[in-house]
């Protein structure tokens, strides 16, 4: 019985989030909402918002509350009520029970990716969060793309760097119709001498040797001496360079292993 209380609570509280919010955010298409008329319960409806932006309620037919906040879409119905000579005075509430207007996309390396809707002001690590969080295979940045006074704009931000420093001024504010991508982890190929061959996610900083041994140490017959990486220079082509140990490693390199002489 207390875990339905519980419960109860949490969803009387997340409904009451969404109100509090709402109220002053444009109502849309899928927008659910909860309309009373006091004294007038025959007028209750419960309804969404079309495409068109348009609601059907009791008396008056159609009513366009797109981009309307909820007190003004209160106003208007109260307003079509007495013109119409239905009512002499119309107290109207409008409670919004889900918020599907304004959304924003959560795309690439998360483990929910997918349209959320927002609701009261939330963030890129918010957001994130809703959507579980960075995957496996995400990467330590994410690119935000926002549209700002019929402006769009793109911005990269480093995730790991910005929680770590505690400097938050990039966890960007969010809005309906924005989007946040995160990127994959680069990755480094190893070959050759090596236990385990294939490719793995890099770390930052990461070393040849640092890279044997995520590819599970040499082979019986592989060496240390002679380390070689392809690596891809500025203009794409393909050098092949001596290494040593301590060499860090840059996105997409391969390490090969030789095969010992003796």
């Amino acid at each position: 019985m207390k875990r339905f209380y519980g419960i109860l609570l949490a969803l009387l509280l997340a409904v009451f989030a969404i109100s509090a919010y709402a109220s002053d955010t444009p109502l849309g298409a899928g927008d659910a909402l909860k309309i009373s008329v006091f004294g007038n319960p025959d007028l209750s409806l419960e309804t969404k918002v079309s495409e068109a932006g348009n609601i059907t309620f009791p008396l008056i037919g159609n009513v366009n509350v797109n981009g309307l906040s909820t007190s003004d879409a209160e106003k208007k119905i109260s307003g079509l009520l007495i013109d119409g000579g239905f009512l002499r005075n119309a107290e109207v509430n409008i409670l919004v029970t889900e918020l599907q207007s304004q959304q924003v996309s959560i795309l690439g390396q998360v483990l929910r990716p997918g349209r959320y809707p927002i609701s009261g002001t939330r963030n890129v690590t918010d957001m994130l969060a809703v959507a579980g969080g960075v995957g496996p295979e995400g990467g330590d940045t994410a690119t935000v793309v926002r549209t700002r006074d019929g402006k769009t704009t793109k911005q990269v931000i480093n995730l790991v760097e910005m929680i770590q420093s505690s400097d938050m001024k990039e966890n960007l504010t969010l809005i309906n119709g924005d989007m946040v991508y995160v990127d994959r982890a680069p990755k480094f190929y190893i070959y050759g001498e090596v236990q385990h061959p294939g490719g793995y996610r890099l770390e930052r900083n990461m070393t040849v040797v640092q890279a044997l041994s995520i590819g599970g140490g040499l082979t019986p017959r592989g060496t240390e001496r002679g380390l070689r990486v392809k690596r891809r220079d500025t203009s794409g082509s393909v050098q092949m360079i001596d290494v040593k140990n301590d060499e860090v490693l840059r996105p997409d390199d391969v390490v090969y292993v030789k095969e010992s002489l003796f």
